[in-house]
């Protein structure tokens, strides 16, 4: 008689028994095909991690569990509004701003207007109280001076200041700039360390390689040898190592992925704390701040950014970013207002203050799953930094066109995936709305640059883009005709029968502006033919089960065409029937994994 109770616990269970159980659900399909997919650096991603041992893991702030800075961005245009909008960030509850001048990359088409600014925007601030960002691009080096002036007026213990001056020479010529920016950083080092500063100057920036394509890999890779760069240009120019690197932070890009944005920060003070041991000096904690991905956002229903903030946002906290910056959920459309910078800081403040997300130092540690990613991620990082080293460091790569030439090929991999939804985009590309509600900016974006870059830069592209100008076309229809463009929705037999494919097919055109036309399906053909005459517009698609297919698709399809319809769609693949669908006048087929940017395209150029 077994007398084990309910209370007793039960054996524990192993790989072996649950790879068992699994073989039996896949009934042979192969097990690394259908459950081990790899990211884009090809590190696996296993379906079930055990515990692992928790390896040497540098954290935030060199140990001790604390809490990450809430950093808001200081951009408007108007120094008196920029003002207005910081104090009222800081009463929020930020304790750090990220000054934004226009020009800068991120500026985004706005900014404060030059350094002249600084001093009215940051009126009434209380600097000693909390830490700053310069985020300058090309007016670096005449805005830091002028920074450093206005702290030292506030407080004469230059040296106890939070702030980094953002200084990226690698940045700059990512972005087209001239080279010849490194005499002129180790000279404002010289000057202000004269004055009595003692913090970063420089930041090694990852935005222009994550914003150009780069994977997490690639990313890391990028910011350890532009890193190393400034640290050969600060020695070279007469300053000491120790000091070279206590001038040097770090800016990672968070992204929506959770696992992967975690191990990437976590990877990344396992690197260069690798780099410091290789250059002779005993390694301290790196200053990372985190910004979320401007990749990532998007113009169309864009309440969905802050789902993809959040999960960033937690991300760079649990993975250890020192300070955060979270873009406003309508950072795509314009300039974000009040309401969209307090949802940017009260997304942190709900993870720090509610979440508790800062009491536990390293909280991956020894899970299995974000050991071995991040394992992984210093791995492949490490191979790419060094074949960048290998091309002569990071600047030579980017003259010789070898890094671009890499991120080129990450980016028509990456469309082609955007292309096909194998990368969906919620709310864009997978469950669009065509009747959002609009939402409120304080001045729209700028039209964008056209696609490529200019003078060699590398380009900054979101991966919305491509569906935005397809829903940009629909619309520019619906303004010019009245009318917004459609097609019918030809469902074929009872509900059951057709209810998936028609709402796949609906999300499908709607990711282009165009709306579907549905109903509760159709036994009789002249009905359907009298309902898509009603329709008035060109465009159909039948959409059924298999089996009706089988049974009415090639009458169906007839009965369109002599109708008036233009251009047949099927909802989902033919099979045996393809020839005589072919023959009956079904050019396109509708289905997971076609390029739906093209199909989308013709459809609007056959409307427009």
């Amino acid at each position: 008689m077994d007398d084990t109770t309910l209370a007793a616990p039960f054996p524990p269970a192993t790989r072996a028994q649950w790879r068992a159980l699994v073989d039996g659900v896949l009934k042979g399909a192969d097990f690394e095909r259908r459950l081990v997919p790899r990211s884009r650096d090809g590190i696996r991603i296993e379906p079930l991690y055990e515990a692992a041992p928790p390896a040497v893991q540098p954290a935030r702030g060199g140990g001790a569990p604390a809490p990450w800075r809430v950093s808001q961005r200081l951009d408007h245009p108007d120094p008196s509004e920029a003002s207005a909008l910081a104090l009222a960030d800081l009463e929020g509850g930020a304790d750090a701003l990220t000054i934004v001048l226009a020009g800068a990359p991120a500026a985004r088409g706005f900014g404060l207007p030059g350094p002249d600014a600084l001093e009215a925007a940051l009126a009434g601030v209380m600097l000693p109280l909390i830490a700053l960002r310069l985020d300058a691009g090309p007016a670096a080096f005449e805005a830091a001076p002028r920074l450093v002036a206005l702290a030292k007026a506030a407080s004469p213990d230059l040296g106890a200041l939070d702030i980094d001056l953002g200084v990226d020479p690698v940045g700059m010529l990512a972005a087209g700039a001239a080279a010849g920016t490194e005499d002129r950083l180790a000279a404002l080092l010289s000057d202000l360390d004269a004055e009595g500063f003692a913090g970063r100057v420089a930041l090694a920036d990852a935005r222009p390689f994550h914003e150009a394509g780069a994977t997490e890999a690639g990313e890391l890779a990028a910011v350890l040898s532009s890193a190393l760069a400034t640290l050969r240009a600060l020695e070279a120019g007469g300053h000491t190592l120790e000091r070279a690197r206590d001038a040097v932070a770090f800016l990672l890009v968070a992204d929506a992925d959770e696992f992967m944005t975690v191990a990437k920060f976590r990877a990344l003070r396992r690197l260069w704390a690798r780099v410091e041991e290789a250059c002779g000096l005993a390694p301290k904690p790196a200053r990372i701040h985190a910004e979320t991905a401007w990749r990532s956002t998007t113009r169309r229903d864009p309440w969905v950014n802050m789902l993809r903030a959040t999960s960033a946002t937690f991300s760079a906290g649990l993975g250890g970013a020192d300070a955060v910056t979270v873009l406003p959920f309508t950072a795509a459309l314009g300039l974000p207002d009040a309401f969209a910078r307090r949802c940017a800081r009260t997304m942190q403040h709900v993870l720090i203050e509610e979440a508790n997300l800062w009491r536990v130092a390293d909280p991956a540690a020894g899970a299995g799953g974000f050991e071995a990613l991040t394992e992984g991620l210093c791995e492949q990082g490490w191979a790419q930094f060094q074949a960048i080293e290998r091309e002569g460091g990071i600047v030579a790569s980017l003259r010789t066109g070898a890094l671009p030439g890499r991120l080129a090929a990450l980016r028509q991999a990456r469309d082609a995936d955007l292309a096909t939804r194998r990368q969906p985009i919620t709310g864009t590309s997978e469950f669009p709305d065509l009747h959002e509600a609009p939402v409120a900016v304080l001045a729209p974006a700028p039209a964008p640059a056209p696609a490529g870059a200019a003078g060699g830069a590398l380009p900054s592209r979101r991966l919305a883009e491509p569906y935005e100008r397809l829903r940009d076309a629909a619309d520019a229809i619906l303004a010019r005709t009245g009318r917004r463009p459609r097609v019918f929705l030809a469902n074929l037999g009872p509900l059951s029968a057709f209810n998936t494919r028609a709402t796949f097919a609906r999300n499908a055109f709607e990711a282009g502006g165009i709306e579907a036309v549905t109903n509760d399906g159709f036994s009789d053909h002249g009905a359907m033919a009298e309902a898509f005459r009603a329709a008035g517009t060109p465009l159909a698609c039948l959409c059924s089960s298999d089996a009706i297919y089988a049974e009415a698709a090639t009458a169906a399809a007839g009965a369109l065409r002599a109708a008036g319809a233009r251009r047949l769609y099927l909802a989902g693949r033919p099979g045996p029937l393809e020839p005589a669908l072919r023959a009956a006048g079904v050019a396109h087929d509708l289905y997971a994994g076609c390029d739906l940017l093209g199909l989308l395209a013709e459809a609007l150029g056959d409307l427009d």
